[in-house]
């Protein structure tokens, strides 16, 4: 019998149900009120939705070990509360930049922040630090270290997290950009429709072609007041964000380190960030998000006193208790004839539906550990 055949009788076999979309499932809940730094209560602690927006409770604080860091700031519990939209969409309008503190939330309720460190040459604000090159030595081995505001958090891709990059899969979704939008570790599917295999994502960002650092990315001329300092052992071209240029079409990614594509979690595809790293592995610019969201961001996660959000009037939430079920395909919480029809007819050398081992090929393994997860999901 030919897979669509089976396909069909799998689907006529199964019952429907409502999806519950990654962004409420994907998340790494604390059940058991597991501690981590300071012994505050770890990871992510609530999770609520309503049809439009979905809550996430956290401390900010992970259940793996963090620091020590060489920084005068320490990290504390901060008891936040992000909105995201539960049905992102494209912003057709002036795309939001991606701003100076938590810019995204990981799957354990840390917050991620963007490439910049805040500071600029000479306090100019022309030449804008990158964090990765100059505060570097504040790590500690997640890639994080706490900010004045005593936030934890990580500017380029999150080790602890994410653990050890295996090149022969596509990487897990490490958490979310305020717009809704999934993030990813640094491996997908070469080609956007989970065809080509698995390989390393890369970034439209190159470094610029500069050999002194007089001018801007879009052709502005400085004033010799407004020049950077001279490329060399410590001042490294790649460690300033101007010396990086968005060169359409040189990597994977569009300007905001994102695309649209299929995933494991997203079988009809979805735009996606990914972190970005070099072919040794080590994190490369813009390293997280770019400079502004490819989605809209609603009001309340970034600026001054964010991060403190409640439903809004009128809006009726639930609360989310489960956990990941990678086998539950349609997102029905249940492993059912209909997620046996979506695996088999993605049957082959193709990723997304039913590619349950993220090596790009739907195959006997992957049907195994479907058939081994029937059932309601957990």
């Amino acid at each position: 019998m030919k897979n669509t055949s089976i396909a069909l009788l799998a689907l006529a076999i199964s019952g429907t149900a409502a999806a519950v979309p990654p962004l409420v499932t994907q998340w790494k809940l604390n059940t058991t009120n597991a501690t981590g730094y300071g012994g505050a209560v770890a990871d992510v602690t609530l999770v609520r939705y309503s049809s439009s927006n979905v809550y996430v409770t956290c401390n900010g604080i992970p259940s793996y070990t963090i620091g020590p860091w060489n920084s005068p700031n320490t990290a504390t519990a901060l008891n936040w509360v992000y909105k995201l939209p539960l049905n992102p969409v494209q912003n057709t309008g002036t795309a939001t930049t991606v701003g100076l503190g938590h810019a995204a939330v990981l799957r354990d309720g840390t917050a991620i922040y963007n490439a910049r460190d805040a500071r600029s040459y000479n306090n100019l604000g022309i030449w804008n630090q990158t964090a990765w090159v100059f505060e570097r030595g504040s790590f500690d081995s997640c890639y994080g270290h706490p900010s004045p505001g005593r936030e934890y958090h990580p500017h380029a891709y999150p080790t602890c997290l994410l653990g050890t990059i295996d090149a022969t899969k596509h990487s897990p979704l490490i958490g979310f950009a305020f717009d809704g939008f999934p993030i990813y570790g640094p491996y997908g599917y070469e080609n956007a429709d989970g065809s080509g295999g698995v390989g390393r994502i890369t970034s439209s960002f190159q470094p610029r072609q500069i050999t002194a650092r007089t001018s801007l990315p879009n052709g502005t001329q400085l004033t010799a007041s407004q020049y950077g300092p001279a490329i060399s052992t410590t001042y490294p071209l790649g460690c300033y964000v101007e010396d990086w240029q968005y060169i359409a079409g040189s990597g994977h990614l569009d300007q905001h380190n994102g695309r649209w594509c299929t995933t494991p979690e997203y079988p009809a595809g979805t735009y996606c960030y990914f972190v970005t790293v070099n072919a040794v592995l080590e994190p490369v610019y813009p390293y997280t998000l770019g400079e502004t969201y490819y989605g809209v961001v609603p009001a309340g996660n970034t600026g001054p006193n964010s991060g403190h959000n409640t439903p809004g009037s009128g809006e009726t939430v639930q609360t989310f208790t489960g956990g990941a079920c990678a086998a539950d395909i349609d997102g029905s919480r249940i492993v059912d004839g209909a997620d046996l029809g979506m695996l088999l007819s993605n049957w082959g050398g193709h990723g997304g539906a039913g590619d349950l081992d993220r090596n790009g090929v739907v195959n006997g393994a992957d049907l195994g550990s479907l058939l081994a997860a029937w059932g309601a999901c957990q």
